[in-house]
């Protein structure tokens, strides 16, 4: 299978070309700079690169318990989120999402930032933000977010009970899952 082909035929026909880029982020870049007829090979191998982190799972679940909404900003594209929508349920615990392929734009771009604090209607130190790379951290930063790298389930469950979200017991039991 090719990735991002489902995309690529609404255009292709117009544009007689499909252009052949390593992997999905070049994909999801490509299309943002307007080539809309990117593509890349995925295979069946596709679906492998999602799996469920529980620890992570268990913590969306107890902030949700607690009454505080959660949110996904999310670098990602329609068939991934149809593919995770499709076979994965705890997608659905969230309130929302930004995705990047809605707004046009990618983390670290600014637009998706303001993207979640339109959506949330919270900025600056109201919002806490979790993510696996440095440099989307920093952008959470630098408008102010309580934003954390995420290194671990564990590493993140201590971030957010530091940061008074979770009290003692809840993630002590977090801990332990």
């Amino acid at each position: 299978g090719l990735y991002g082909l489902d995309l690529a035929k609404r255009e292709r026909e117009a544009s007689r070309q499909v252009v052949g880029v390593e992997g999905e982020e070049d994909v999801m870049a490509w299309h943002l700079a307007g080539v809309p007829t990117a593509v890349a090979t995925c295979g069946t191998a596709f679906g492998d690169i999602f799996r469920e982190i529980k620890p992570m799972i268990a913590l969306q679940i107890a902030l949700r318990e607690r009454g505080l909404p959660t949110y996904i900003c999310s670098n990602t594209n329609d068939l991934a989120v149809r593919h995770i929508r499709r076979h994965f349920p705890f997608f659905r615990g969230f309130d929302g999402a930004v995705l990047s392929y809605e707004h046009g734009a990618m983390k670290p771009a600014p637009t998706i930032y303001a993207a979640v604090e339109a959506l949330t209607g919270r900025r600056g130190a109201e919002l806490f933000f979790l993510d696996d790379r440095p440099e989307n951290v920093d952008a959470g930063r630098a408008r102010g977010w309580q934003a954390v790298l995420h290194v671990s389930p564990a590493h993140s469950i201590a971030a957010v009970r530091a940061a008074g979200l979770l009290d003692d017991a809840a993630a002590e039991g977090l801990a332990r899952s």
